[in-house]
């Protein structure tokens, strides 16, 4: 009986091994400024993106996604596809200067770049005055899937926020 118990506990004990699994939240709900480096537009390819101390979300966002109209229904946007998705993480605090600077500065540095494998970017516009609009852009179902072949799976960025354009 001895025998079966430690035969038991052996496959407990040494059975279970969980590796080098690591957990990562990407979580930018909390960051209310989307920052862009040019106006916003909606017939231009529009960059924008979200800075957490260390750690930038970057969205690549085609043309006439954003429209200067009001939309009866959400529109979708796969990722990837026509939109993309980065997530960053560098050497030191980033500003948005890295961005929008060319050439960037030299530091910080990007310890990691993770491009989005799946999900989709749902915009929502709404009237704001005859010549405003207001989209609402909703992450959905966004998955990372890092060098070492672990994939992060995030729902704390469902909501990156809101932007404006005007009829020009």
């Amino acid at each position: 009986m001895k025998k079966y118990l430690l035969i038991g506990c052996s496959i407990l004990f040494f059975g279970c091994n969980d590796g080098d699994l690591q957990i990562e939240t990407v979580d930018f709900d909390s960051i209310d400024t989307i920052e862009s480096c040019n106006d916003i537009s909606p017939t231009t390819e529009n960059v924008l993106f979200k800075i957490n101390d260390d750690e930038a979300l970057i969205l690549n966002l085609p043309s006439e996604l954003l429209k200067n109209e009001v939309s009866t229904t959400e529109i979708e946007s796969l990722v990837p596809g026509s939109s993309q998705i980065t997530y960053r993480i560098f050497s030191e605090t980033v500003s948005s200067s890295y961005f929008c600077d060319s050439p960037p500065p030299l530091t910080p540095t990007v310890l990691e770049e993770i491009e989005a494998e799946g999900g989709s970017i749902i915009v929502t516009t709404v009237e704001v005055d005859s010549v405003t609009f207001s989209h609402t852009i909703q992450l959905s179902g966004i998955t990372f899937l890092n060098e070492n072949g672990s994939r992060i799976t995030d729902l704390q960025i469902s909501e990156f926020g809101t932007v404006t354009t005007s009829i020009e």
